[in-house]
């Protein structure tokens, strides 16, 4: 099925679907979530200093790397509503999403420079850096942009989620989980319409599913040390490979997609189910292996008699 056709198929589920997401939603407001009696005047002279808001480095790379995620939001939105069209049901959800997701930048950089969390110069300079370059996962498929968007707000919402718990600050806790809650109810929206288009175009949607499995990365490319930071991120288990397969992967491609129990595929999207299956199980194995390393690294570095 061409793209046209199957957007033209699949408008009437994204307007039930956008209808049922504008049912369940409940407005919230940023500046409710933001402990500001904490906050006070930042003096160009004085240095940022770590000890105002001691935390983990992994827990604080993860808050950087998900404040700049968001910021980039512009060119999400001009990458989401090229692949939909700014018309009919898919333009009203696409600028709605936009409209959501615009709040989690605002309360993330309120929490984090009211409580001086983070640099507030390096995460300045860091966004310029990011948002000057624009640089986004762009899909040029329908179908590959329905799997990577719902991979990709699961994760985030997993992320999020999981920076929250390690957070010992409440105030931050409490932010975390609404942006995390935002993030699943967009991923709802858009596992939905891949359960659609699944009915519609098996092969074409099994073909992508492998694509961007194989090629998967999480938001945040581009950003300044990214790489340093999402190691940092792995090494605390807020995201890593066991997580990405465990929790994203599978719930996603095996129990609501029913990827391994599709019949009628036609030849290469057989061989495409076969290779999706096989990398999983590689993600996993890679998964175990990193999560075993952490253990005896956590183990090892216990004093003796610890936790007896």
């Amino acid at each position: 099925m061409d793209q046209t056709a199957l957007l033209t198929e699949l408008e009437p589920v994204a307007a039930r679907l956008l209808d049922a997401h504008l049912a369940a939603s409940r407005e919230w407001f940023p500046h409710e979530l933001v402990p500001w009696e904490r906050g006070r005047d930042f003096d160009p002279a004085e240095r940022w200093d770590e000890a105002d808001a001691p935390m983990d480095p992994a827990v604080r790379s993860s808050l950087f790397v998900n404040l700049l995620t968001e910021d980039n939001l512009p060119y999400y939105f001009r990458t989401i509503e090229t692949l939909f069209g700014p018309d009919s049901a898919w333009g009203a959800w696409v600028r709605r999403w936009t409209a959501e997701e615009g709040r989690h930048s605002i309360v993330l950089r309120d929490y984090l420079t009211v409580t001086r969390a983070l640099d507030p110069v390096a995460l300045e300079r860091a966004r310029m850096a990011q948002v000057s370059t624009g640089e986004v996962p762009v899909k040029d498929h329908v179908c590959d942009g329905i799997v990577y968007v719902t991979l990709q707000e699961l994760a985030t919402r997993i992320a999020h989620h999981n920076t929250g718990k390690l957070l010992t600050d409440r105030a931050g806790y409490e932010v975390m989980k609404r942006v995390a809650a935002d993030e699943n109810r967009h991923h709802l929206f858009y596992r939905d319409l891949g359960t659609a288009a699944l009915e519609l175009d098996p092969s074409e949607m099994v073909l992508a599913v492998e694509r961007q499995v194989r090629d998967f990365e999480m938001p945040g490319t581009g950003i300044v040390d990214f790489e340093a930071h999402a190691h940092a991120i792995a090494r605390a288990g807020i995201y890593d490979f066991e997580v990405h397969h465990d929790a994203v992967l599978v719930p996603v491609i095996v129990r609501q997609w029913g990827i391994d129990a599709i019949e009628g595929l036609n030849d290469e999207a057989e061989a495409a189910r076969a290779r999706l299956f096989k990398r999983m199980e590689r993600i996993a194995r890679a998964g175990r292996r990193f999560s075993s390393r952490r253990a005896e690294v956590i183990d090892a570095s216990e004093p003796v008699g610890a936790g007896a």
